[in-house]
């Protein structure tokens, strides 16, 4: 990686953290930037240490407020996890060609994101997703992040919400958890296939993280829950 690669992955990462604690979607900057630096097949390998760390930051924040549902969540660990195991399987397989279009839908995915503006939903008074659909449904929302990872946080948000009835708060911590939890499985099975550029991922990652925490700390109204409870931040 160059000098000017490694300044743009910087700048690219800064404004990632930036948009993710505002209104999130920095994958719509990560993505091309990774693409064009390292390659379309690496950049999703890559991708995933900049969502492990910025997982961390996330996840601290919340059980900080005491936010996450872990009772909820911990029922919904297993098929989300075998899903995204599958999904991350697939994508190392797929060529380079077929990862530009998979990235393109996932970008306009966030895109679409600040239209139906998830801040709004309401939960319901009853869960919606019952077995075996709920299983089905995070097995298959796993698989897409496994896959792709970008755009994950609006169907996980939408299971959790209006599907699950939890709210805004509790939804995005248990969203924030599950992709937490299986994205080190993820990112060892891309880095088993050679599809990882440490440097790139830690430098991208490193900086949207303190981009993160930096603007969330001058934005007074919003503490860490309420940061992380914005739309989708991947």
């Amino acid at each position: 990686m160059t000098l000017l690669e490694g300044l743009l992955l910087g700048f690219g990462g800064i404004a990632a953290g930036f948009l993710n604690t505002i209104a999130g979607g920095g994958s719509v900057i990560a993505i091309p930037l990774l693409t064009a630096v390292v390659g379309p097949i690496v950049a999703n390998g890559t991708l995933r240490i900049s969502i492990l760390m910025q997982g961390i930051a996330g996840v601290a924040g919340f059980q900080r407020g005491r936010a996450i549902p872990w009772r909820a969540v911990v029922p919904l660990i297993a098929p989300t996890t075998a899903g995204a195991v599958g999904g991350a399987w697939v994508a190392t397989a797929v060529s380079a060609g077929f990862m530009r279009t998979a990235f393109a839908v996932a970008v306009l995915l966030v895109a679409l994101t600040v239209f139906l503006s998830p801040s709004r939903w309401v939960a319901p008074a009853e869960p919606r997703l019952r077995e075996p659909w709920r299983s089905l449904a995070f097995t298959a929302i796993g698989f897409y992040g496994g896959f792709v990872q970008a755009g994950v946080g609006f169907p996980l948000l939408l299971a959790l919400v209006p599907g699950l009835g939890m709210g805004l708060v509790r939804g995005n911590a248990a969203k924030t958890l599950l992709v937490f939890i299986h994205t080190p499985l993820v990112l060892l099975l891309f880095a088993r296939a050679a599809q990882v550029d440490w440097y790139a991922g830690l430098v991208l990652g490193a900086i949207a993280t303190l981009g993160f925490l930096v603007l969330a700390r001058v934005m007074p109204r919003r503490s860490p829950v309420s940061v992380a409870a914005a739309p989708p931040p991947v």
